[in-house]
């Protein structure tokens, strides 16, 4: 084990199906992968006031968000410092301390043994148990080693080493502020609709999270459902604008966009400029197509001639894909060992938007994805086949292919590090799995900062030779 390249060869797309089945394999993951990587834990719009908290994961921990009397964040493991039992059982709500159902040892909402309002936290019978030996300073909840509340979304890794988050981003940042910002390009403004869609599939949570970062080639697998017009005027899966260059001339069609310095990946378009001309989206629902104009184009007034990108879907390594475009939304891959993950999925809105573009948005959002969505339904059954395919005793003798593309990725335009295809590819799943094998080759303690000097013009010459 610690050798990445036993299982990925990325210079030829090769990688063996072990990595989605093994036992092995999955508990060095959990340690090198999610144990040093950046990872997304919820949005701020969940815990909107002081003493709220929302219990979601990171990798197969169950962690705290909480927001303390200051409405400072916090992330914590979801494990009491004594016996190891959970010290929150509730997906969300508000409260002054969180008490440990096995011995009652209890915490506030910043993590502390020692203190909270009304002098609720702290351990039962002290003096007479602990003759005032404990240093309850010393056993407060465990807090992650770094976190960052980017522009509404709260990220955290377990890496005191792991570079700052925006620079973890790298070039992928433009599209995850698409994802981000209000629609009238102001910085944050969006909301996570009601609640969190959870559910199970049997599948490695790599399966979802390589699709998401650029498979353009699996559109028989969603046939039905471009038929079938689910889009929110009644034509294909999402009616996605029309975006024209300066001087009205047609962009190009979707391309691959990956950063092989970042394991980041997207399919959409290059960094181009937007034109005043708003091509409709919504015509069935007069109110809602109404705030989209308008919003459009207050997003022209605000931005100028800034450089933005709606129309994209893409991964952000390890494990957090999103929607750009409708329906704006966020996914998590959580690893439930190497042949189950559980998906969670946020759906976005400008939390500003009127009530009834809200209910629009909902309900459309709805029937496109999640478990009870088409797509996703379409999606699901691939990925249990394929791991279920990965375990078999001869199948797992014969490594998968990544080879489309293998030779042709340009140097992106306009994007730092990064490189672009214009034709199907899987340039970015084998970026993906290349920076997975560095996780999971670097010793503890190893430097996995993105190299900023990587000569990227020799990487693909040695691939298309």
């Amino acid at each position: 084990m610690g050798n990445g390249a036993l299982w990925v060869d990325s210079d030829n797309g090769i990688i063996s199906r072990d990595i989605f089945v093994s036992d092995a394999i999955y508990t060095e993951e959990l340690k090198k992968v999610f144990g040093r990587a950046w990872l997304f834990v919820g949005h701020e719009s969940q815990i909107p006031k002081p003493y709220d908290f929302f219990v979601s994961r990171m990798g197969a921990e169950s962690v705290i968000m909480t927001r303390d009397k200051t409405g400072q964040i916090h992330v914590f493991l979801n494990t009491c410092r004594h016996r190891g039992m959970k010290v929150c059982r509730y997906d969300q709500g508000n409260t002054r301390v969180f008490t440990c159902p096995y011995h009652a040892w209890s915490f506030s909402v910043d993590g502390n043994l020692t203190s909270a309002p009304g002098g609720l936290a702290g351990v039962p019978q002290y003096k007479a148990i602990y003759h005032d030996e404990l240093d309850k300073s010393q056993w407060g909840l465990i807090p992650v080693a770094k976190l960052c509340n980017y522009k509404g979304g709260v990220w955290a890794t377990w890496d005191r080493n792991a570079p700052e988050f925006e620079a973890y981003l790298g070039g992928m940042k433009i599209y995850l502020d698409a994802v981000m910002d209000h629609r009238d390009g102001r910085p944050g403004g969006s909301e996570i609709i009601g609640g969190i869609q959870k559910w199970k599939v049997p599948s490695n949570w790599k399966f979802g999270a390589e699709n998401f970062i650029g498979d353009l080639y699996h559109i028989t697998s969603h046939r039905s459902v471009d038929m079938v017009s689910i889009g929110p005027s009644g034509a294909g899966r999402r009616d996605a604008p029309v975006v024209r260059r300066e001087g009205g001339k047609r962009p190009p069609p979707f391309v691959s966009v990956g950063f092989p310095n970042h394991g980041h990946g997207l399919i959409g378009a290059l960094p181009h400029y937007e034109e005043a001309d708003y091509v409709p989206q919504f015509t069935l629902t007069p109110e809602v197509e109404q705030y989209y104009e308008h919003i459009y184009h207050a997003r022209v007034a605000n931005l100028g001639k800034q450089k933005r990108v709606l129309a994209a879907v893409g991964t952000i390594f390890p494990n957090l894909s999103f929607h750009g475009m409708q329906p704006r939304a966020l996914f998590t891959w959580h690893p439930n060992g190497p042949r189950e993950m559980e998906i969670w999925k946020w759906y976005l809105v400008d939390a500003d938007a009127p009530a009834a573009v809200k209910d629009v948005l909902r309900r459309y959002y709805l029937r496109y994805a999640g478990p009870a969505g088409l797509t996703e339904q379409d999606d699901m059954e691939n990925w249990n086949y394929a791991t279920a395919a990965s375990a078999g005793q001869e199948a797992g003798r014969y490594p998968y292919n990544y080879q489309m593309g293998l030779g042709y990725e340009q140097p992106a335009p306009d994007l730092d590090n990064a490189v672009y295809t214009t034709a199907v590819t899987e340039q970015n799943q084998r970026i993906l799995y290349h920076r997975w094998a560095q996780y999971m080759s670097a010793p503890e303690g190893g430097s996995l900062h993105p190299d900023a000097n990587a000569n990227l013009g020799e990487i693909l010459a040695r691939r298309r030779t």
